[in-house]
C-alpha cells in the first residue's frame, strides 16, 4: 500500500502544551544528602543497615531499599563518604556518590489514541525542560479506540502488538526529551502517564475485553504505580511508574488530567469541558458536582473519511472564509506552503461559512445552483472546490464533498448531543455557563464562532470559550510535582458521576436534532441564525 505525500504525518504539528495551574513543587520522589562518617559500619552491620542508619540520624526514618539501589552500594560506599539517595514514597530506589540533589527529574505523558505527548520537567524547580511528541502507531491497526479492541481481540498475539508499539513510541519521546534537556535517562525517576481507558489497559498489557460490553467496566479504576523496570519505560530502570485513576469504561484519566488542569471541579460558576478527540469526553458541573460522558465523535476532524482531510501538517488549510459577495475562499495555511488539503479547524471553518452563505442547507446539502464555479456536479452528490488545483500542493483540486459534509455533520452531532444531555443531566441551560473549556489539539485551533454556527457547541458568548490546549498532559505535570496533586487526581475520579451515553434513550434523539445545522430546533442558537446570510431554507422533518 503506498500513503499519499499529503497524508504522511512526519511533520505534523501537535500541540503539546496547555492550560494549567501552579502546585507547590512537592514530588514523590526526592532526593537526601547525606556525608557519611569514615567509620560508616559498626560492627557487624551491613552496608544497607549503615546507609540506613545514617540516614535515621539526618532525620529520615522509615526507609527501605530497593533491589536496584542494594546493587549500588558496594561500588558507591566502597570509593565516596559523600552520597546521594533518590527516595520515592519511602523507597531508596538510587544511591549516587557525589552530590547530585540537583539532577533530579520526571516526565508528563498523554498516551492519546493519535499522538503521544511528553514533558520532562525538573523535580527540584518544576520547570519544564523539554517537550516532544510522535504520532501513536497503534494507529495502523484502527484510528478509533472500538477498532483497536476488536484487534486486540482478533487474535493471540495481538494485544502484545498494540502493548509493543505504544511502549516503542514512548520510549521514542523520552529519548528524543532527554537528548533536548541534556539529562540521561537514569536520572529521570518519575513518569505520569494519563490516556484513555483503552490507552491505559494496552500500556499495562490489560485484556480490554470487558471495554467491548456493557456496562464497559475497567479491569482496574483505582490509580496504580509500577516500577519502570516492569513495564519497560525507558527512564531509571527503578523509577515509579504512575497511573492515576479513571472515571470510566470510557472516561480514562487523561479526562481526570484535564479537570485538575482547568479547575472546573473547583469553580463556583457552571462550566461544561469538552476534551475534542477520536473519542470526546464532556463534562458538565462545578465545585458542587460533575457528570462526564463520552462520546464517539470518529476521526472526521482528524483527517480521515474525509476527501482531502488532512492533520495539522505543513500545507494543510487551518482557516477559511467565503466572500458574501464574490463565494470567493480565502484560507490560511500551516506554515505558509502550498496546500494539500483541509485540516479539523478549517472544516469546521467549512461548514460554517458554506452554511452562512446558502452553499449548504439546514441538511448539509450542497446547492448545486450557488451562482459561482466553486460548486460542481460530483458522483457522490457534488463538491465544492476550496483550492483550485494550480495553487494546490498536490496538483489536484482540494474539494468538500456531500459525502464529507456527512461524514463532518455525524461527527459534530455526536459532540453536541453528548454536551447537550450533560447540561440537561445538571440542570443547566446553556446561558447559564460561566465558562465553556475546549480541550485536546484539535481544540486549541478552533474560531469559536464557526464552532457555535455550526451547532457543535452550544451558544455562548465568544468571550466564555476557552481554548484549553493539551489539559491533558498539563494535568499530567501537575500530578507529577505535586503529591497534593495527586491525591485531588484520585479524589476526582471518585467524585465524578458517569453516564453512559449508549444506554441513554435520548441520545438517539439529541443525536438526530444536532445532525442539523446548526440544530433542528434552531432557537437554541440564537448567534447562529445572526451570523447567516443567505442560508436556503429546508423541509424539516
Amino acid at each position: 500500500m503506498t500513503v499519499p505525500e499529503e497524508s504522511r504525518s512526519g511533520r505534523r504539528r501537535f500541540k503539546t502544551d496547555g492550560m494549567g495551574r501552579p502546585v507547590e513543587v512537592s514530588p514523590l520522589a526526592w532526593k537526601l544528602h547525606l556525608s557519611l562518617p569514615e567509620t560508616l559500619l559498626k560492627g557487624g552491620e551491613s552496608y544497607a543497615e549503615g546507609l540506613l542508619r545514617a540516614a535515621e540520624e539526618a532525620g529520615v526514618g522509615e526507609l527501605r531499599l530497593s533491589l536496584s539501589a542494594m546493587r549500588q552500594l558496594p561500588k558507591v560506599l566502597s570509593s565516596a563518604l559523600d552520597v546521594t539517595l533518590t527516595i520515592s514514597d519511602g523507597r531508596v530506589i538510587s544511591v549516587e556518590g557525589g552530590d547530585t540533589s540537583g539532577r533530579l527529574y520526571g516526565v508528563a505523558l498523554d498516551l492519546g489514541t493519535s499522538k503521544i505527548v511528553g514533558h520532562l520537567v525538573s523535580l527540584v524547580d518544576g520547570e519544564t525542560l523539554a517537550m516532544a511528541s510522535t504520532e501513536n502507531p497503534q494507529a495502523v491497526h484502527g484510528e478509533d479506540i472500538i477498532s483497536r479492541i476488536t484487534f486486540a481481540l482478533d487474535g493471540p498475539g495481538n494485544l502484545d502488538e498494540l502493548r509493543r508499539l505504544l511502549l516503542e513510541a514512548v520510549n521514542r519521546v523520552l529519548e528524543t526529551l532527554c537528548a533536548e534537556a541534556g539529562v540521561a535517562p537514569g536520572e529521570v525517576y518519575e513518569a505520569v502517564a494519563v490516556g484513555n481507558t483503552l490507552m491505559h489497559h494496552l500500556f499495562l498489557g490489560l485484556e480490554p475485553s470487558s471495554l467491548a460490553r456493557a456496562p464497559f467496566n475497567p479491569v482496574i479504576r483505582q490509580g496504580l504505580s509500577v516500577t519502570a523496570r516492569e513495564l519497560g519505560v525507558a527512564i531509571n530502570p527503578a523509577g515509579n511508574v504512575h497511573l492515576p485513576a479513571l472515571v470510566a469504561g470510557f472516561v480514562g484519566s487523561d479526562a481526570v488530567a484535564d479537570l485538575l488542569a482547568t479547575g472546573l471541579c473547583d469553580s463556583e460558576a457552571p462550566a461544561l469541558l469538552v476534551d475534542v478527540g477520536t473519542n470526546t469526553e464532556v463534562f458538565a458541573g462545578d465545585r458542587e458536582g460533575v457528570v462526564a460522558c463520552s462520546c464517539a465523535s470518529g476521526p472526521a476532524f482528524e483527517g480521515a473519511h474525509v476527501s482531502h482531510g488532512v492533520k495539522a501538517v505543513s500545507g494543510a488549510i487551518e482557516r477559511l472564509r467565503i466572500d458574501p459577495e464574490t463565494l470567493e475562499v480565502d484560507y490560511e495555511i500551516i506554515d505558509d506552503a502550498k496546500p494539500i488539503g483541509l485540516c479539523g479547524s478549517a472544516m469546521i471553518d467549512a461548514l460554517a461559512e458554506m452554511w452562512k452563505n446558502g452553499l449548504i442547507d439546514d441538511l448539509g446539502r450542497l446547492n448545486l445552483d450557488a451562482e459561482t464555479s466553486r460548486m460542481r456536479a460530483a458522483a457522490d452528490g457534488g463538491e465544492f472546490v476550496v483550492a483550485w488545483s494550480d495553487a494546490a500542493g498536490t496538483g489536484r483540486d482540494i474539494t468538500l464533498t456531500q459525502r464529507d459534509v456527512e461524514e463532518l455533520l455525524l461527527a459534530k452531532a455526536a459532540i453536541y448531543a453528548a454536551c447537550s444531555i450533560m447540561l440537561r443531566r445538571q440542570g443547566l441551560k446553556a446561558e447559564e455557563l460561566g465558562r465553556v473549556y475546549v480541550a485536546g489539539a484539535f481544540g486549541s485551533y478552533l474560531d469559536p464562532e464557526s464552532a457555535v454556527a455550526i451547532g457543535m457547541l452550544p451558544d455562548v458568548p465568544a468571550e466564555r470559550i476557552v481554548f484549553a490546549g493539551n489539559t491533558a498532559v498539563a494535568g499530567a505535570r501537575m500530578i507529577l510535582l505535586s503529591t497534593e496533586a495527586r491525591r485531588t487526581a484520585e479524589a476526582l475520579a471518585e467524585g465524578v458521576r458517569y453516564h453512559e451515553l449508549s444506554l441513554d434513550p435520548e441520545f438517539n434523539r439529541e443525536f438526530l436534532n444536532a445532525v442539523f445545522i446548526p440544530h433542528k430546533e434552531p432557537e437554541r442558537f440564537p448567534t447562529a441564525l445572526r451570523l447567516a446570510r443567505r442560508r436556503p431554507r429546508s423541509t424539516r422533518s
